[in-house]
């Protein structure tokens, strides 16, 4: 399954600048079925695109039902958020980390299913989807506002289901950082540093601090040539004895 094959489906909207917000958490993760059902307000177009913020194509490609039954028609999993537990609710509910990790391993089309940003999702809607999901918040304030559940959902289905990372931090290894201590300590050398015994101990000082710091072979090659050209510098203006 794939982003292309999941629907955000809002229930019973109330504030058209929530759903404005919506379609540019959804452009930002590469989602783009938005599915609008029963809205509580008129959806005012100009709040809507402001807050859309160039993702203005999700709502203009977004569809319009009057039921939820008929949003949830065509998917073969339905995952509806919610924070209540209770008699006749969903009992078991999972995170947006575990709700995207369970999409990632399933074929077919699904839905997020979103309530209304005041009452959330009922009992006779929670019912109709196959599974619950919840954000895990702060038992003193845990409803979030709908655009931000929305975001998470959103952030953590790109993680699992998106594009892959793009190219990845690499500290370079232990032959690099020899090298490149080398290379420092040449230079220090040229300077006149080692004037006196101890030029082990500081090779082994800059050796274990560019261990450390996790250079990159880049990063390591940049150090090398800042100091070579210090002590060309060094060379150049150093006065005849």
């Amino acid at each position: 399954m794939g982003p292309g094959d999941i629907a955000v489906v809002l229930v019973r909207p109330s504030e058209s600048g929530n759903i404005g917000a919506v379609c540019r958490a959804m452009a930002n993760m590469g989602l783009g079925d938005l599915r609008i059902v029963a809205p509580e307000c008129v959806p005012d177009e100009a709040v809507i695109r402001a807050r859309a913020v160039h993702a203005e194509n999700v709502w203009d490609k977004a569809r319009h039902f009057s039921s939820l039954e008929d949003a949830l028609a065509d998917r073969s999993l339905v995952i509806g958020t919610t924070r209540r537990m209770g008699q006749r609710r969903k009992s078991v509910t999972i995170t947006p980390r575990e709700t995207a990790e369970y999409l990632s391993g399933k074929d077919g089309t699904a839905a997020l299913v979103f309530g209304n940003e005041r009452t959330g999702l009922t009992r006779d809607e929670l019912a109709l989807c196959t599974l619950a999901s919840h954000i895990p918040a702060c038992d003193d304030f845990p409803s979030l506002n709908l655009s931000h559940a929305v975001q998470v959902y959103a952030y953590e289905l790109y993680t699992a289901l998106g594009p892959p990372p793009g190219k990845r931090w690499a500290p370079m290894d232990r032959k690099a950082a020899d090298e490149v201590t080398a290379s420092v300590s040449a230079s220090l050398e040229t300077l006149g540093f080692y004037k006196q015994q101890g030029r082990e101990e500081q090779e082994r000082f800059f050796r274990d601090l560019f261990s450390r710091a996790g250079l990159t072979i880049r990063e390591g090659r940049y150090v090398k040539a800042i100091f070579t050209k210090i002590a060309w510098l060094g060379g150049k203006n150093r006065t005849p004895q």
